[in-house]
């Protein structure tokens, strides 16, 4: 995805791309992972009450059956892995994701809860999905997004901020029709709404970031108003996920992305058949060089093999856990614990 189309001040949109699992972004975002995954089941011991016949496990990304393992040999998901020189944003619409880190924090958290992870110089967690119901399915659907750190805090301490789904900010706006947008504001003020607060060295704390994360969903044939963005080289993107959409009167598909101006105010309108979902992300670009190398991301090629050697130098602090991919068992409910010993229980 490219953000050098001129602005048309006769369409809105100034560029479509195909979405797939990985979704296109632009700087200051690196990728946007979409998990949607319909997990039957669980066997009791959180993992799918089905044969993992035809799987590859330990690397199962196929979605057999509609739902994959990822690097799970039981319970499906991510166990440890480092990361170095960004942030992720894991946006959890449904199903529960365990979470635990080699500081010593661990999480549950889940349906409608975000987890705003800054790596800085070094961090390793994992992130598994406990299908803790055995009698009913057990859907997962959710939005990992890589966001970089410029050059200045790529060695910050690491750093998670957990974003409660009964404190995030919701904007609800009914149409002359009286149909209803509903807007989550995970970043970004919007319309007097302020967004709960990022990790303290994220790209986001910056005010000139003009950063925003939210996601809009629309009734059908609801019609909403995306505000002008404060800065003129702010970029804006649309991922149409759910339903189609009219940009003005472009037309997007479900499974759409769209690079769209943003220097003035937009009216986005939902499809006619069922609701329309959206993900918006805007931000203004870093605008500083990006080496990237599986779970790192620094300036430099040569900041990169540092990553290597350090990490197989200090394992980033080592693993505490007696397991690669701790899960926190079938009952227990969303909760936060923090490397400063300090809990959060919902």
């Amino acid at each position: 995805m490219s953000a050098t189309a001129e602005p048309d001040t006769t369409d809105p949109v100034l560029q479509e791309v195909p979405l797939g699992t990985q979704w296109p972004t632009i700087d200051p975002f690196l990728f946007c992972a979409h998990h949607l995954d319909h997990y039957p089941e669980g066997d009791g011991e959180l993992g799918p009450a089905a044969t993992f016949e035809g799987r590859d496990i330990g690397q199962d990304f196929a979605g057999i059956d509609g739902w994959n393992m990822y690097h799970g040999d039981h319970v499906p998901g991510f166990p440890q892995h480092p990361h170095r020189g960004f942030e992720t944003v894991t946006v959890v619409r449904q199903g529960l994701i365990d979470h635990s880190d080699s500081l010593g924090a661990t999480a549950r958290f889940g349906r409608g809860d975000a987890q705003w992870l800054t790596a800085g110089k070094g961090v390793v967690h994992s992130e598994m999905f406990p299908l803790v119901d055995a009698d009913g399915p057990n859907p997962l659907h959710l939005f990992q997004i890589w966001l970089n750190l410029p050059a200045a805090d790529k060695y910050v301490d690491p750093y998670f901020t957990m974003l409660w789904a009964e404190d995030i900010p919701q904007l609800e706006v009914v149409d002359e029709a009286g149909l209803t947008a509903t807007v989550t504001v995970y970043a970004g003020a919007l319309a007097g709404l302020e967004p709960l607060a990022p990790p303290p060295n994220s790209w986001a704390a910056r005010p000139e970031s003009d950063l925003a994360i939210w996601h809009l969903e629309l009734e059908p044939g609801a019609t909403w108003t995306l505000p002008a963005a404060a800065g003129a080289d702010t970029i804006r993107v649309l991922y149409v996920y759910e339903g189609d959409a009219l940009v003005e009167a472009h037309p997007l598909r479900a499974d759409t992305g769209a690079v769209v101006r943003c220097d003035e105010p937009v009216r986005v309108t939902g499809g006619t058949e069922g609701a329309t979902e959206i993900l918006v992300l805007q931000g203004r670009p870093i605008g500083e060089p990006v080496a990237r190398y599986g779970p790192f991301v620094m300036n430099t090629e040569q900041e990169i093999r540092q990553a290597f050697d350090d990490y197989q130098r200090t394992q980033f602090g080592g693993w505490p856990w007696d397991d690669d991919a701790p899960h926190h068992g079938p009952v227990k409910g969303r909760f936060a614990q923090h490397a400063d010993g300090r809990v959060e229980e919902r």
